[in-house]
């Protein structure tokens, strides 16, 4: 009987799936990234990635959303878990140059992983991009130097499906952002 149960349990483990999976299609895309060197969703098939959107001049959530993505990347780090990239779409692709790019990357430790800040499209664009592939709100308003976006982060399965979308601002669920993770990777 013992042995019956040892059977089940480790089945039931096998099959794991995400729990109420999006899958929402993104579209596809070529965008530059901070090296000026060209992405598309096609590059990033084959892997398990984390999109967000952010901005260089941010004065409000993008640092903390920036830090949580590195405190994703530190959890992954110590589970062992490999081949995740990390993608982070600006939404003010006018300001946000290369060079800024980089800039607003080094200060975080996530620069280390692979990681692409993506810029290069226009305003109406990235608004149009981020609505229909996730369904997330990016608005420049026509005075001020603040763009308004969502705050989530979003797992995207190796075929370029978004499978969930988390609270990347505050109350971040890493662990099991980093269960979700796993379990793509093993189907």
């Amino acid at each position: 009987m013992v042995s019956l149960m040892t059977v089940l349990v480790v089945l039931a483990g096998c099959g794991q799936e995400i729990e109420e999976p999006l899958n929402w299609e993104v579209e596809s895309f070529e965008y530059m990234n901070q090296e000026e060197e060209m992405v598309s969703l096609e590059d990033l098939k084959g892997n398990v990635w984390m999109a967000d959107f952010v901005f260089t001049s941010c004065e409000t959530v993008c640092p903390p959303m920036t830090y949580n993505m590195t405190k994703l990347n530190e959890a992954l780090e110590e589970e062992g878990v490999e081949n995740v990239q990390f993608v982070s779409f600006s939404v003010d692709p006018e300001v946000d140059t290369p060079e800024k790019m980089r800039e607003f990357m080094s200060g975080y430790d996530l620069a280390n992983a692979d990681w692409n800040f993506l810029s290069g499209y226009s305003q109406e664009e990235i608004e149009t991009f981020a609505q229909e592939s996730f369904k997330a709100l990016v608005r420049k308003p026509d005075e001020g130097t603040q763009v308004d976006h969502g705050t989530y982060f979003y797992l995207v399965d190796q075929e370029g499906k978004i499978m969930k979308a988390y609270s990347g601002f505050q109350n971040v669920p890493i662990d099991d952002i980093v269960n979700d993770i796993k379990i793509l990777q093993k189907s």
